[in-house]
């Protein structure tokens, strides 16, 4: 996923997909410890995910809380 397909989700959606991203974070180090990870870089690009989806909810918060 990129910034710009992010940044079309309402605020509910954003919640629900970094839900899911966490979800599957702990899914896949679950993997990992259990040596039955495939591709471990996975890993890498959900963290980044996360921190995408993180930035983008915060970004909506700052601007709602500047618009008010």
């Amino acid at each position: 996923m990129n910034a710009k397909e992010i940044r079309e989700l309402s605020v509910a959606e954003l919640n629900e997909k970094l839900a899911d991203l966490k979800d599957e974070l702990y899914k896949l180090r679950f993997q990992h410890a259990i040596n039955q990870l495939d591709n471990p870089m996975r890993i890498t690009a959900v963290k980044k995910d996360i921190a995408r989806v993180q930035t983008i909810i915060r970004e909506a918060e700052l601007k709602d809380s500047a618009n008010a």
